[in-house]
């Protein structure tokens, strides 16, 4: 009888310590799943858990996280939550300036959403008030993101640009045009957009969405002014209309060619922003109206009048595909050039110019020549083919890609001219030491080629103030009348320039 009792005993508290183990297991899991559940509830606009507040360390976790969730604090946190959410993208996207409708519909929807948040009644406890605390920074963050993009220097030197631009066109275009009378366009008109152009895909953009969007809108759209422009320009070249007299249809596509005349100062105008009761919408409808006359003329029969509407239907259609840039820039695949396949082709070829680049100066350091011509030339082939789209950043990134190119090709030709050089007993002082000056270029050349490096930088001043300085020894070279030593001068100076204007386009810090 004492050992059956004994056994029970022990049964009977096994039993209850297997018991307390197990529901303490049971608790460490259950706690566990409740703790995934309420972490991931929500999110943040930027991919961060929001959790609601910290829990309180006493008592059950899954009745604190009930008592929360049902808490009307709480509830409002979450609404508030949502709607930021769906204005963080709005936000991150918009490109515009601060005396915009759609900027201040934002600030307003985001300051409200602040002020309800203000209002949101924590009682005290420490989780509502941390829960309080990073839905406020969530917005505010939003509003600082907002303002510092529509205030940004690079944002308003697009602006600038952008205004520039539009007062060009309206005293070179539309003003003439709306005067009654027809534009001549000038080169000097042509030029200045072009450098207008250039100076717009010099604006730095950090990488900022809304500043890269900025920046392609105006880009895209005074590209279409240039492209209009200069197509006013051919046809000011081109010879009168055919006579009347030709045939019966000549007269009516001469009245159509008057009104693609009046058409491309109205594009012009809508382009840039000068014209404040049409629409691109209108002026598509009036251009394909016009197709439609000129498709249903009878001109069978007559090659020279069946080119003439040919030519007039070509011009309405060029006119006709730069109606679509009403929304130009909304799709993140246009301004994000990252993404652009032409942009990866460039930089695959700079990649590989890298590679080569590296190749030949370890070479020439331990006084080899290697020669990668052949491949070198084939990426320049590669690199005119890559098709730009009348992008002007993608035309500036294929020229700095070529100039790279060029850089290493003129590299390795003048090391080989100096290796292959032989000096002939009576040359003239004054030729060798223009030969004394390019080896100096050539040495100074390999250091530009592998700087990395800042205008700040100490190797930067350094290698600029050498350069300059073999530019002041050619100056200080007297020909005396030697045509050789003219010719070798004048090439090294522009070597000279080459390399400089290579190491000012490696340190500018220009981004597509």
């Amino acid at each position: 009888m004492h050992r059956i009792s004994w056994h029970s005993d022990f049964r009977r508290k096994y039993t209850v310590v297997f018991r307390v183990i197990w529901g303490a297991l049971l608790n460490c899991i259950y706690s566990m799943v409740d703790l995934c559940t309420y972490v991931n509830r929500g999110k943040c606009l930027f991919g961060k858990p929001f959790d609601g507040g910290k829990r309180m360390d006493h008592g059950s976790q899954q009745q604190q996280q009930q008592q929360q969730q049902q808490h009307p604090a709480m509830m409002r946190l979450y609404e508030v939550q949502r709607e930021v959410q769906s204005l963080g993208p709005q936000v991150c996207t918009f490109s515009g300036l601060k005396n915009e409708r759609e900027y201040r519909r934002l600030e307003r929807e985001l300051t409200r959403l602040l002020l309800e948040v203000d209002q949101v009644d924590t009682e005290g406890r420490a989780d509502l008030q941390g829960a309080r605390k990073r839905a406020a920074q969530e917005v505010e963050g939003l509003l600082r993101y907002l303002e510092e993009n529509a205030t940004h220097p690079s944002r308003l030197a697009i602006e600038e640009l952008s205004r520039e631009a539009q007062r060009l066109v309206e005293q070179g275009v539309v003003e003439p045009q709306r005067a009654g009378g027809t534009a001549e366009i000038s080169d000097e008109l042509v030029d200045a957009v072009q450098e207008l152009i250039l100076k717009l895909t010099q604006v730095k953009t950090g990488g900022r969405v809304p500043l890269r969007k900025a920046r392609y809108r105006a880009l895209t759209r005074l590209c279409a002014v240039q492209d209009v422009i200069e197509g006013r320009t051919r046809q000011q070249t081109l010879p009168l209309p055919l006579s009347e007299d030709t045939h019966a249809a000549v007269q009516k596509i001469n009245q159509i060619m008057v009104q693609v005349s009046g058409a491309r100062s109205q594009l012009v105008a809508l382009l840039m922003g000068l014209s404040g009761r049409d629409s691109c919408a209108h002026l598509s409808r009036v251009l394909t109206e016009l197709l439609v006359e000129l498709d249903a003329l009878d001109v069978s029969g007559n090659a020279a009048v069946r080119n003439y509407r040919k030519q007039v239907v070509e011009e309405i259609n060029g006119l006709l595909k730069h109606l679509d840039l009403e929304g130009e820039g909304d799709d993140t695949r246009r301004y994000d050039l990252a993404q652009n396949d032409s942009i990866r082709q460039i930089e695959a070829v700079r990649g590989r110019v890298c590679q080569l680049r590296g190749e030949v100066l370890r070479h020439c350091g331990v006084g080899d020549l290697f020669r990668p011509k052949p491949e070198l030339q084939s990426l320049l082939t590669h690199l005119d083919q890559v098709d730009t789209a009348r992008n002007p950043c993608i035309r500036e990134a294929r020229r700095r890609a070529v100039l790279e190119v060029q850089a290493v090709i003129t590299f390795l030709d003048l090391r080989e001219a100096l290796i292959c050089r032989q000096p002939c007993q009576n040359e003239p002082q004054q030729h060798r030491a223009v030969w004394m000056v390019l080896g100096s270029l050539s040495d100074l050349q390999a250091q530009v080629l592998c700087f990395e490096g800042k205008r700040a930088d100490k190797n930067y001043i350094l290698l600029e103030e050498l350069l300059t300085k073999q530019l002041l020894a050619l100056d200080a070279v007297d020909p005396q009348g030697d045509e050789m030593t003219k010719v070798a001068r004048k090439q090294a100076v522009k070597f000279a320039q080459n390399i400089l204007s290579y190491l000012d386009m490696k340190t500018d810090e220009w981004e597509y």
